[in-house]
């Protein structure tokens, strides 16, 4: 069987919302409730988490170590060679990309789609994919899984800087999908790549559940607090709770989404 493993990103120079991975909903750190509820997912065969070599993320560092999670640290904003080192030092054959601005992250979702990539034999799979694409369920459900071999084939041949910066579109970029199922499309990308896009029935591809801002922790703030310290919920315990109370969807709903193609400036500048 491929060791599968999970690799989340994390550091502290977001642009928008600066140190948001350490910052506290209902009293642990965001990327604690990441962490935690990957690591619920049964297909895995550990979780890590890949932080930068800037001292700036030290303090994401000393998280790792006391939660006793494996870590690694690399470039900045080579994204990609980050995972890649990553995953490397994991000897994972099999990666998966989940980011630490997610707290409502999946277990279930995560072993869907890893289920679907290995059944499939993929080189990639994911629960959404950006525009032209579509996604179907929330942002911030997002899973990627990947072989390693294709991981290492984007580390070496992709040279644009969002390639670089967003780790998974060079593997993608290009698919001709199709249905395979109501829940499954499948395709081949135009560097030949197999991929998967699993598929929600009824569409939430509209629902913000990210945290990129200070209206997007507001939002999740409100809804871990409706949570009441449950810890074994699943996303449609938290749809229940935003169809009921439709208000808290409004906290957030002028934050526009980053593109595939954007990149960070800062990665340009001296």
């Amino acid at each position: 069987m491929p060791k599968i493993v999970a690799i989340l990103q994390a550091r502290m120079g977001s642009s928008r919302l600066p140190g948001k991975v350490l910052l506290e909903i209902t009293g642990k750190p965001m990327i604690q409730h990441v962490l935690e509820r990957t690591q619920r997912a049964r297909t895995l065969d550990s979780v890590a988490i890949a932080t930068t070599s800037d001292s700036a993320d030290d303090p994401v560092a000393d998280f790792a170590v006391s939660m006793d999670a494996p870590f690694t640290r690399g470039s900045v904003h080579d994204v990609l060679d980050r995972y890649y080192q990553a995953a490397k030092a994991h000897q994972a054959d099999v990666i998966v990309r989940i980011t630490a601005d997610c707290p409502l992250i999946d277990p279930e979702v995560v072993d869907e789609t890893i289920n679907e990539f290995l059944r499939l034999k993929l080189d990639f799979a994911a629960n959404r994919l950006p525009p032209p694409f579509h996604r179907t369920y929330p942002i911030g459900l997002d899973v990627e899984v990947c072989t390693f071999t294709a991981l290492e084939q984007a580390w070496k041949q992709a040279s644009e800087a969002f390639h670089r910066e967003h780790v998974m579109p060079f593997l993608y970029e290009g698919v001709d999908l199709s249905p395979f199922n109501p829940r499954l499309e499948t395709g081949v990308s135009m560097r030949g790549y197999k991929i998967g896009l699993l598929n929600h029935v009824a569409d939430y591809g509209s629902l913000r559940w990210t945290v990129d801002t200070p209206e997007d922790l507001t939002f999740m703030r409100e809804i871990f607090t409706r949570l009441g310290g449950k810890t074994d919920f699943n996303w449609y315990d938290v749809l229940q709770i935003v169809q009921a109370e439709p208000q808290l969807a409004q906290i957030n709903a002028e934050v526009r989404h980053k593109t595939m193609t954007e990149v960070d400036d800062r990665a340009s500048k001296p």
